[in-house]
């Protein structure tokens, strides 16, 4: 104890006396040292978390980083303002305010704590959501943002109340202001309110194709916002929907579907109508056989109609895959076997024709043309 206060003789002389410097000067620095001493430590048990994969765990340690070092720095040089005031004694009435002030610190510290939480988890629920199908991303970044919205406005109320704003007189103002808010920007919480229904009924979510038969809109979704739902159209233009217009349209979801329909009507010649039997036999067999049509879904091969040049018949059947691409593959497949099996039963396929019979004119007649 001795030589503690024989060091502080030694550094208030060396100050010239000026005490309120040397306390300024220390506060400071044991500032900076525990902030040293924090970010190593953290740093360390991230790493460690981090190599060992425990992802979960690491995100409280990652997301408390920053906020921790902004508490220690804002009291730090709170309590080295208030000394500095309180020496010099000069603008005291502001240590009051600065007070108040310091009195949010920790509410403004948890706050930013759990925002940079929430982000971390979600970033590591989309990655966990992409192999398990119980985990919907949409609901993830719904749950993020819910969390995120209500921890910014519990820090706000605590920032106020710390001032001295009185929080019952601003809900009730927020009661009645809210009814006019509402009114003057209906449009605005329809928006919020169909963005968070997109989120809780999921029709669609982020990298899906949708298309709505009431309007202009088709295209793969980039975006889930709360006020918009960002479209991106094959075309490679984007298209910015505000979300109260899916309360009121049917929206389609190609990306969902289960199989692809192939339906198709062809016709050959009526100089072929006794081979029909047959050819649908063979069409409807190659059908059952090929590998990528699913059989399990309605299989149609049926003669339809006596069409004006040709004799039509149908297929309606589904392929396995969903996929635009390969879906034009397995179709153009199936359309040029079913031609060769037109083709091997000795028929063709029928185009638009014209017969002009001419009736030979008797001997008669031409006796009385004569």
């Amino acid at each position: 104890m001795a030589f503690v206060m024989e060091l502080w003789a030694s550094l208030v002389a060396l100050f010239g006396g000026q005490v309120w410097l040397l306390l300024v000067i220390s506060i400071l620095l044991v500032t900076a040292i525990a902030d040293v001493v924090q970010r190593r430590i953290l740093k360390t048990t991230h790493l460690y978390l981090e190599k060992r994969e425990r992802i979960w765990l690491d995100s409280f340690v990652d997301a408390a980083r920053a906020p921790v070092s902004f508490f220690i720095w804002v009291s730090g040089t709170i309590l080295a303002l208030t000394t500095l005031i309180l020496q010099l004694e000069i603008y005291v009435g502001v240590v009051d305010y600065i007070n108040a002030f310091k009195n949010t610190i920790l509410t403004l510290s948890v706050g930013w704590f759990v925002i940079r939480l929430v982000q971390r988890l979600e970033t590591h629920l989309k990655s966990f959501a992409e192999g398990d199908d119980r985990l919907d991303e949409v609901t993830v970044e719904a749950l993020a943002k819910i969390i995120k919205l209500f921890a910014f406005i519990l820090t706000g109320l605590f920032f106020l109340n710390a001032f001295g704003v009185s929080l019952t007189g601003l809900l009730a103002f927020g009661g009645v202001g809210g009814i006019a808010i509402g009114f003057a920007a209906k449009d605005l919480l329809g928006n919020v309110f169909g963005g968070l229904m997109l989120y809780l009924d999921k029709p669609f979510k982020v990298g899906e194709w949708i298309r709505s038969p009431d309007r202009q809109i088709e295209g793969t979704v980039e975006n889930i916002g709360w006020r918009m739902t960002t479209v991106r159209t094959f075309d490679k233009r984007p298209l910015y929907i505000p979300n109260g217009i899916f309360a009121n349209i049917a929206i389609e979801n190609p990306s969902r579907m289960t199989n692809r329909r192939i339906k198709e009507t062809m016709g050959v010649r009526y100089a072929d109508v006794h081979k029909m039997r047959d050819i649908i036999k063979a069409v409807k067999t190659m059908l059952q056989n090929h590998p990528e049509i699913d059989t399990r879904q309605t299989l149609i091969v049926n003669f339809n109609q006596f069409n004006a040049s040709s004799l039509d018949f149908f297929i309606y059947t589904f392929t396995k895959t969903t996929n635009w691409v390969r879906f034009h593959d397995i179709k153009e497949d199936v359309l040029l076997t079913i031609s060769d099996i037109v083709e091997a039963h000795g028929a063709e396929m029928a185009f638009p024709t014209r017969t002009l019979h001419i009736e030979s004119v008797s001997s008669e007649a031409e006796t009385t043309i004569k």
